[in-house]
C-alpha cells in the first residue's frame, strides 16, 4: 500500500470515528483526535498510564475518551477521541492526578513520550453527516 493510500485510509477511519463519536461530542463542539503509535513492548504501560490519566481526568468532570484499537492496515495502533481542552477542568484533572502520586506538566510530557514511538494530535469539529458539512460548505 502506497503513501497516498494509507493517508487516504487514515483520513477515512478518523472521519468515520468523528462520525459515531456522538457519546463524547456535542453537535458543532471541538474534540482531541490523537493516533498513536506505541513504543514496542510498551503498550501494556502505555495503556495503564492512559487510564490513571483518563480516571483523574473523568473525577474532574470531562467525557470519557473514546479509545479504538488497531486491528488491520495502517501503522497506528490506537486512536482516542478526547473532548477539547478546558482550562478549569484540566486544572482540577492535574491536581488530582497530583494528589494520586502521577505526574503533571512536562515531567508526565516525558513519561509519556517515553512509552511511545510517534503520536498526533488533531482538534476536529463535529460530529458531522456528509449532508451537513455539504450545508455548511455551501454558505456564503
Amino acid at each position: 500500500m502506497n503513501r497516498f493510500s494509507r493517508a487516504l485510509r487514515a483520513v477515512l477511519v478518523c472521519s468515520a470515528i468523528l462520525a459515531v463519536a456522538s457519546p463524547v461530542l456535542a453537535q458543532d463542539s471541538t474534540a482531541i483526535v490523537s493516533l498513536y503509535r506505541v513504543a514496542p513492548g510498551k503498550h501494556a504501560e502505555f495503556l495503564k498510564w492512559m487510564a490513571a490519566r483518563e480516571a483523574a481526568a473523568k473525577q474532574a468532570g470531562a467525557q470519557p475518551t473514546q479509545w479504538y484499537a488497531h486491528l488491520d492496515g495502517d501503522s497506528w495502533d490506537y486512536i482516542a477521541i478526547a473532548p477539547d481542552h478546558d482550562p478549569v477542568r484540566d486544572g482540577k484533572a492535574d491536581a488530582i492526578a497530583r494528589q494520586q502520586g502521577l505526574a503533571i506538566g512536562m515531567k508526565a510530557s516525558l513519561e509519556l513520550r517515553g512509552l511511545m514511538a510517534s503520536h498526533t494530535d488533531t482538534i476536529a469539529a463535529g460530529p458531522f453527516t456528509a449532508e451537513q458539512l455539504v450545508q455548511e460548505a455551501g454558505k456564503p
